[in-house]
């Protein structure tokens, strides 16, 4: 922890429609993956704490899971997990997707939070894919609901304009002591975070041929006495159909899955990796308690 008097330290939820960026805004913020990406919409499925040191001030942003109209059992935990991480924090950053502009589920957080009196700092993304007028006119008509507090042209991509928002959020930090160790850039334990990796990567590969069907548990984790760890993971889906799907065939499918997430897992530990991947069918896994337990999701939400 950080004692200096001249230290600042808050939170900041990033909140907005499904798919605008949300993760890729948090992994570039903080330097390194924190949370998984991927083109499928709600692909956040929990809060995500990822913790940026900027100057003298340490930022501990909150990635929430997009915020839509829910249907399911999860998606209303996801939606709920949402609106809890923008409630507990200091400031909220409204993602927009400059590519998409103020869409029906953007203008429900706006109107949300200003029905709520609550500022937001307004970051527009993806502004190397569209032309200046139409930023313009996307930035008179926030300033016409007169919740933004600031806005910022970005792209989480390319990293524009993302070091003028850090600098921002830095100094708008509350002057106090830092809140987590200094070399911590996360609060999320690495069981998961390696169940949340393989999860991205059947994303990638399979978000074409399976739905929302999929969660990924990391059932071993063990340290060997040569530095290398070895990881048994099941992904659980709903029907025997679906299984096939993940293993391919011949199992090659589930063989390419296993040694994308294994690559990446290696860079991220710092160490070798020794991936296991099993498939199991359950069916309803979204109506199992412990499921939500695991993601910090609220069941009865």
């Amino acid at each position: 922890m950080n004692d200096n008097p001249s230290t600042r330290a808050g939170f900041v939820a990033i909140v907005g429609a499904p798919n605008v960026g949300k993760s890729t805004l948090l992994n570039r913020m903080v330097g390194t993956k924190v949370s998984i990406v991927s083109p499928k919409v709600q692909t956040t499925r929990t809060r995500v704490l990822g913790i940026c040191i900027e100057g003298p001030s340490q930022i501990i942003f909150i990635d929430t899971p997009g915020i839509f109209a829910p249907k399911r059992r999860l998606d209303r935990a996801m939606v709920a997990a949402a609106w809890g991480g923008a409630g507990d924090a200091d400031d909220i950053l409204l993602l927009i997707d400059a590519t998409r502009g103020i869409d029906k589920n953007t203008r429900s957080i706006m109107e949300r939070l200003k029905t709520s009196e609550r500022k937001a700092i307004i970051a527009i993304n993806k502004v190397d894919l569209v032309k200046k007028p139409i930023l313009l006119d996307l930035t008179n008509e926030l300033n016409i609901f007169q919740i933004a507090s600031e806005i910022f042209m970005v792209s989480a991509e390319t990293g524009e304009g993302v070091p003028d928002l850090l600098a921002y959020l830095a100094d708008h930090m509350t002057v106090g002591p830092w809140l987590f160790p200094e070399d911590q850039i996360s609060d999320m334990p690495q069981r998961l975070l390696a169940a949340e990796i393989t999860r991205e990567k059947l994303y990638l590969k399979l978000h074409q041929e399976l739905p929302y069907a999929t969660t990924i548990e990391t059932e071993t984790w063990q340290e060997r006495e040569d530095g290398s760890v070895k990881i048994d993971q099941i992904i659980y889906v709903e029907r025997p159909s679906q299984k096939a799907i993940v293993l391919g065939k011949g199992g090659r499918q589930i063989k390419a899955l296993g040694e994308s997430s294994r690559r990446e897992l290696e860079e991220i530990l710092g160490t070798r990796v020794h991936l296991f991947l099993f498939v199991k069918v359950r069916e309803k896994w979204g109506d199992d308690p412990e499921r939500y337990r695991d993601w910090g999701l609220d069941f009865n939400a």
